[in-house]
């Protein structure tokens, strides 16, 4: 058997990326940390990590502990919060991008609205991120690390891209059936000049001197461009309907959220009612941001 205290100390690893950065944010040493993963590891018989010079990641085991785990935690923290919607209030701002924040978080705002009737959410959903170390934003879900020593980081969730196009469009275009081949067909992504952080150049990381011929600073744009037989893109797979095509699906991108907040509001009950929200919604659409690979033909 496994003790509740080691899958604790699993999500601060996997949070923080490194065994020294869960050390410091629990407050024990390194080595220490090591050695409860191992014992989590023997009890579950398991290997949950990928140990290498920059860091940790999961193994396939590891991410289905942490969805478990993930939902573990809220469920406890659910009880011992059991009476703090008598408490919380104020406003949060969250800033996140568009297709997250309009695809993942918006809709989960009503249930937190019912579990917490006197807390005031704004959402800032667009192409770009605001900023918590000037305050213009207490929360923020970015795609790069955030920076800044009044920031508190953790890694909030990975999510999955790939390749997609209209039945429209591949019946009148055909579907490629390798990178050579998709570079003769028409592309859609994002206005280079345009990139508010480099995690979204998609279209290099899949192949050189692929450009788009129809482009958008927006996402949002990008899909409805795709979906009315303007080309082949890269979406988020938490973006796409049934009414998209998986283009050579092996190609898949992975991306990741981080949460940062400012370090003198993270510690109120608001802002750790907001945390915890976004870790159950996370939670309850991982098999969207993080679905399995497809199969060739699917």
């Amino acid at each position: 058997m496994y003790d509740w205290d080691d899958l604790r100390l699993f999500l601060a690893a996997t949070r923080a990326g490194t065994l020294a950065g869960a050390a410091q944010r629990l407050g024990i040493d390194a080595a220490t940390v090591g050695r409860r993963l191992a014992r989590l590891e023997t009890a579950l018989k398991s290997t949950l990590f990928v140990r290498s010079p920059s860091g940790i990641q999961l193994t396939a085991a590891g991410a289905r502990l942490l969805a478990a785990a993930t939902e573990a935690e809220a469920a406890m923290e659910a009880v011992s919060h059991a009476a703090e919607s008598n408490v919380v209030g104020g406003t949060v701002r969250i800033s996140a991008s568009e297709g997250f924040g309009t695809a993942i978080l918006a809709p989960a705002l009503p249930a937190l609205h019912a579990a917490h009737p006197t807390l005031r959410i704004e959402l800032a959903a667009q192409p770009s991120f605001l900023s918590p170390t000037k305050r213009e934003v207490d929360v923020v879900v970015t795609l790069a690390e955030p920076k800044g020593a009044r920031v508190v980081v953790e890694p909030l969730t990975d999510y999955h891209l790939g390749l997609y196009a209209s039945a429209a469009y591949l019946k009148r275009r055909g579907a490629p059936e390798s990178l050579q081949e998709l570079q003769e067909h028409d592309i859609v992504g994002y206005v280079d000049d345009l990139l508010y952080a480099e995690e979204l150049r998609y279209l290099e990381a899949i192949a050189p001197n692929l450009r788009p011929k129809l482009s958008s600073s927006s996402i949002r744009a990008q899909h409805e461009i795709i979906a009315n037989a303007g080309g082949i893109g890269v979406l988020p797979c938490f973006l796409v309907g049934a009414s998209l095509k998986r283009v050579l699906p092996s190609v898949r991108l992975t991306r990741r959220w981080w949460l940062g907040t400012h370090r003198d509001v993270v510690e109120n009950a608001r802002t750790k009612a907001v945390h915890r929200w976004l870790r159950q919604t996370v939670a309850a659409r991982r098999a969207e941001l993080m679905p399995p690979k497809p199969r060739a033909g699917r």
